[in-house]
């Protein structure tokens, strides 16, 4: 496992009404704006007239694309975007999104962000009725029961309203049939998306805000949690029928996931994380320092939060090497090793000498932070105080990120003093729960705050829909 949280993915959706905005390209142009949700895979669907071509592949949006595969998809009026990072279903093309499928009533193109918590119960209810599953992901189940219901209904929203009630678990959903787009939130708003329009009239919608500036578009609202909207030429449709409560949106999408100009939940991210490093240093006011720097990227704002209100000068502590990826070769033990002092580089003239408090987002298996702490050691600073702007991460996620067990989580396995003893630092600090909701301060809406204190929104399976998909696939 990856010593850093991944979150499963980011989509994107349009309808143009302006036939010079080309809905591929801004799709393309979209998902490298989502590309921090998911680097595993990347796909497009484009709709040109009821006919819905796509090109999707295994890499970074970059790689899996270039001018001739996106001229191949035509110029449509809607298309449908999806960058990926796995938590139910494995890495491979099987699994990659959009999934298109091509039935009676006509096209149909789907992309997904969640995690189906029931997903496993309901494969083996459509294959026991003769369904034949391609992939291991929840997303195909999705896209089965859409188009199972639409032969029992006289429209898609009707087929989607009725997949609604079967599922559980995150999912945020943009559908594409060959006439209309559709975008719609589960019940309780676990995954971020939101709506968006264009000077013309162009309706988009994204898994995070970030994505429609370098469309020409801009940010209208959250799309509701329960809220199914429907787009078909130049009328919209809101569909409030499971909109039940205020919404769970995941507090860590705040502290890591989400990219800091966002908005969600009509609140700015990086002001979310920059009062959450304020209130970190009120919680830790006892702490006697030289400097505060920052673990990039996450850790930066946060960091100059704690340095404004604690009084302590900020300054860089790292350089980070931008050009090394997920994808970077790591061949032998000795080479991962080695991975984070290739990614990150101490500027020695700035800690050298002192003590230092080293701000960053999270601590997940603490691997990761004891290389980070030796780096700022390795340049001589005098001491290194950790402190984490959020709270213990100590149980399980189902729905929507990658961490499916607590064996892995150092908060698992010590306590405080064990933990600043393994990662070699002179303290170690973490945000409390209350103050971090404090910080984000949300007043329309609640948390999923399930992976700090084991609470959740909805009730979790009792087992691991991951491990279990891999077990049956591969079985």
């Amino acid at each position: 496992m990856n010593n850093s949280l991944h979150e499963e993915c980011g989509v994107f959706g349009i309808y143009t009404k302006n036939a010079s905005l080309d809905a591929a390209r801004s799709c393309f142009f979209a998902l490298y704006s989502l590309q921090h949700r998911g680097q595993e895979s990347c796909g497009i669907a484009v709709n040109s007239a009821g006919i819905i071509k796509q090109h999707k592949g295994i890499g970074l949006v970059c790689d899996v694309f270039n001018n001739e595969n996106i001229e191949s998809l035509g110029v449509g009026n809607m298309a449908i975007g999806h960058v990926r990072y796995s938590t139910t279903g494995n890495s491979s093309i099987e699994n990659a999104q959009p999934l298109l499928i091509k039935h009676i009533k006509g096209p149909l193109a789907i992309v997904h962000n969640g995690n189906i918590t029931n997903a496993l119960e309901l494969r083996e209810k459509f294959e026991s009725l003769g369904a034949i599953f391609h992939s291991s992901s929840d997303t195909e189940i999705i896209a089965y029961a859409i188009t199972q219901n639409r032969l029992k209904t006289n429209s898609i929203e009707q087929a989607v309203k009725k997949t609604v009630k079967l599922l559980k678990g995150s999912f945020s959903l943009i559908v594409m049939s060959a006439q209309k787009l559709i975008a719609l939130r589960d019940p309780i708003g676990f995954r971020p998306l939101c709506m968006g329009v264009t000077k013309d009239g162009s309706f988009m919608f994204a898994s995070e805000s970030c994505a429609f500036p370098t469309v020409g578009g801009k940010f209208l609202r959250d799309v509701k949690p329960g809220e199914i909207i429907t787009v078909k030429g130049s009328t919209v449709k809101y569909d409030e029928t499971f909109c039940k409560s205020k919404g769970n949106i995941c507090i860590f999408e705040y502290v890591y996931f989400a990219r800091p100009d966002s908005i969600i939940e009509n609140t700015s991210v990086y002001k979310a994380r920059l009062e959450a490093g304020k209130y970190l240093a009120k919680e830790h006011k006892a702490l006697t320092a030289d400097v505060v720097v920052g673990v990039p990227d996450s850790g930066l704002i946060a960091a100059k939060g704690f340095a404004k209100q604690s009084g302590l000068p900020y300054c860089d502590g790292f350089v980070k090497n931008k050009y090394i990826g997920r994808s970077f070769i790591e061949p032998t033990q000795n080479m991962r090793e080695n991975v984070v002092k290739i990614k990150l580089n101490a500027i020695e003239q700035n800690v050298s000498g002192k003590r230092v408090v080293m701000v960053d987002d999270s601590i997940v298996r603490g691997t990761t932070c004891k290389r980070i702490v030796k780096i700022l050691k390795n340049a001589n600073a005098k001491e290194v105080h950790v402190r984490v702007a959020c709270p213990c991460f100590k149980h399980p996620c189902y729905f929507g990120t990658d961490i499916d067990s607590t064996e892995n989580l150092i908060a698992c396995k010590m306590n405080i003093e064990q933990i600043t003893k393994y990662i070699g630092a002179d303290s170690l600090g973490f945000l409390s729960l209350e103050g971090l909701k404090e910080a984000i301060g949300i007043d329309n809406t609640n948390f999923c705050v399930g992976c700090f204190n084991g609470i959740y929104p909805q009730k979790p399976p009792s087992y691991s829909n991951k491990n279990k998909f891999d077990e049956k696939i591969e079985g």
